[in-house]
């Protein structure tokens, strides 16, 4: 009997959005991220975050963030949401799932989000328990259409490839 190992791939799309408010702190993609206004949410509405973890669960195939982390659950108010990413790396590497890289796009018409997307990427890294260049991130404007666009809301898209090693005999 011949043993031979091999790798099962898997990729997940994640998306969010929230409306920007007064009197809330802007957290994107684990970071705080000096702004008038924050997001609008149960949590603390981190858009990046939030996508990464719907992208990640999705190719591992265990459903959504709204199922592990339901928003009618008193216990996840106003949380922070690097603590459900840390949640969620964790249950899906007890599935044998790692990142092999994300890829974020993150939709602002403000603040300009430049100057964090370093911090960002690093952020993610260490919380995926991955290499930095294993994580990107893209910043763009929705060219003044849209809600986003308006600067009424930020919105993230997330991509992600997962792999686990199978062990198959032959």
């Amino acid at each position: 009997m011949i043993s031979d190992l091999n790798y099962e791939y898997r990729t997940g799309i994640g998306t969010d959005i929230h409306r920007l408010v007064e009197g809330r702190q802007l957290k994107l993609g684990g970071i705080a991220v000096p702004y008038d206004k924050g997001l609008l949410a149960h949590s603390d509405g981190d858009v990046v975050l939030h996508a990464l973890m719907d992208a990640v669960i999705g190719a591992a195939g265990l459903g959504d963030i709204g199922l592990l982390f339901p928003d009618s659950d008193p216990q996840f108010k106003n949380i922070d949401s690097k603590e459900l990413t840390l949640k969620v790396r964790d249950y899906v590497a007890s599935k044998n799932w790692e990142v092999v890289n994300i890829d974020i796009i993150v939709n602002a018409e403000e603040p300009k989000l430049g100057p964090f997307k370093m911090q960002m990427k690093r952020c993610i890294a260490d919380l995926m328990d991955t290499d930095f260049i294993n994580v990107n991130v893209k910043a763009k404007t929705n060219e003044g259409l849209g809600e986003i666009g308006t600067g009424l809301a930020i919105s993230a898209i997330a991509n992600v490839l997962l792999r686990r090693r199978l062990k198959r005999t032959l």
